[in-house]
């Protein structure tokens, strides 16, 4: 008798170029999208927004905004590089889908990105479908 398997979830990663580094340098912005997508997506935060400021560290890291919402189904995270137009995100969850396009369009809109790169992959594949222990 083998054990039953679902997959876990699905994960969602973008690279954004090209963006208004204005936008990217924005703490409020950046609040205001992890505290407003965790709905849009149809998921429940668990906390409040975290957003800090991290510091230049080297030539590949000149500094910017790392955000970060933990959500009943797991996370999204945000990591922007003002300076280089780049952003950085996460949007993982153990829900079987999401709105891959809408997602996209959405950080597309609100840091004025030219050019995308979408990851979208399912995580869990052997999870099992009923408790084990």
């Amino acid at each position: 008798m083998g054990k039953e398997a679902c997959t876990f979830g699905v994960h969602f990663t973008l690279d954004g170029y090209g963006g208004s580094p204005e936008k990217l340098n924005n703490e409020k912005l950046m609040e205001k999208i992890l505290n407003e997508l965790p709905e849009r997506l149809g998921m429940e935060k668990l906390t409040e927004p975290v957003v800090k400021y991290a510091e230049p560290r080297n030539i590949k890291d000149s500094g910017g905004y790392s955000g970060f919402v933990m959500i009943a189904e797991s996370h999204i995270s945000i990591h922007t590089f003002p300076k280089k137009k780049f952003v950085s995100i996460d949007a993982y969850t153990c829900k079987d889908d999401m709105d891959k396009d809408g997602i996209e369009k959405y950080f597309r809109d609100a840091y004025e990105l030219q050019e995308t790169e979408v990851q979208f992959f399912k995580r869990g594949l052997n999870f099992p479908k009923s408790d084990l222990v």
